[in-house]
């Protein structure tokens, strides 16, 4: 496993010099999870920023009501929890594996030494300004969005838009991701089935009628 490969095909780090790459790759820590495995909790002290490698992690949140809100399920390639970095001392979410996953860990003490270099604390930057708009646009979504197309959304930024994709992660968690309860979702799929435009049985999700995505939907967070 060549990490600075990884590296250069990870969209947050994409933009970084390979000096800045290899560097990176000196302080990388792979980590392996099981599926169900929490790798922190909202509140725990921040130590490190992730990158995903394999497999799908849930980042949820606990809103005042007591109802936990699912912020982002990350698929391979994304990072999470940069915020403990500078603004926040400890970890915002829960993080919680839906999959068997592989990641790495660039502990805070170290990444942060690399932010004395000018061009990797420029792409560092501009990347939390995109994870922001994305963090605004997730808000109004949720409140403006019906479950279908937040579904549809979902399932088109986890899985693109293939016909026949074997899902990494149950529906019950696929409703938590897009903000609504596993009876509402069932009764989704049950009349998106009987249109003939979806359908998930067990380990298959077949989209016979998959519609492409429009520039808005398909644009990266």
């Amino acid at each position: 496993m060549n990490i600075e490969i990884i590296l250069a095909q990870t969209h947050f780090f994409q933009g970084l010099t390979p000096e800045s790459r290899r560097r990176l790759a000196e302080i990388a820590i792979p980590r392996s999870v099981r599926r169900r495995e929490t790798l922190f909790q909202e509140g725990d002290e921040g130590h490190a920023l992730f990158l995903l490698n394999r497999g799908r992690v849930q980042l949820s949140k606990h809103g005042a009501d007591g109802v936990t809100v699912v912020i982002k399920t990350v698929r391979p390639g994304e990072t999470f929890a940069e915020i403990v970095l500078f603004e926040q001392a400890r970890y915002p979410v829960t993080a919680l594996a839906l999959a068997d996953s592989m990641l790495f860990l660039f502990p805070k003490r170290d990444f942060r030494h690399l932010l004395r270099y000018d061009d990797f604390r420029d792409d560092f930057i501009a990347t939390l300004m995109r994870r922001q708009r994305f963090l605004a646009e997730r808000i109004v979504e949720l409140t403006t969005h019906d479950v279908e197309k937040r579904l549809i959304r979902f399932l088109r930024e986890q899985f693109g838009d293939a016909p026949r994709v074997e899902p990494d992660l149950t529906k019950k968690d696929a409703a938590a991701a897009i903000g609504t309860t596993p009876e509402t979702l069932s009764r989704l799929l049950k009349r998106l089935e009987s249109e003939g435009r979806l359908i998930w049985k067990g380990r298959l999700l077949l989209r016979p009628k998959a519609a492409r995505p429009s520039k808005a939907e398909s644009r990266e967070p």
